[in-house]
């Protein structure tokens, strides 16, 4: 359950910034590079996301990260299932609080 938790909050970063770098993405998350480059190889690994060298630098620092369809499709279901989590959440904490 933790990974699809962090593979959403992949797959958001990406989607709402393609072309950040991976330093930016896991400050972004709150990940270390480490635990971000193991996301983001498990997600390219699942066909999820794309990752594309945009620029044909040597150094290899200018990556662009593209959602797949399947990507997509995977976060609208992690969504999905996000918001399902937190309204439950949200559901025991009002009936806790009216006792």
């Amino acid at each position: 359950m933790k990974n699809q938790e962090d593979y959403f909050k992949v797959l958001r970063k990406i989607q709402q910034k393609p072309s950040s770098s991976q330093r930016e993405l896991a400050k972004d998350t709150g990940f270390s590079l480490g635990k971000l480059n193991y996301c983001l190889n498990a997600l390219r690994n699942k066909g999820l996301i794309k990752i594309k060298n945009f620029k044909k630098n040597p150094n290899k620092l200018n990556y662009v990260y593209i959602l797949t369809p399947k990507g997509l499709a995977e976060k609208t279901r992690l969504t999905l299932n996000f918001m399902k989590k937190k309204m439950k959440e949200y559901d025991d904490l009002k009936k806790e609080l009216g006792r």
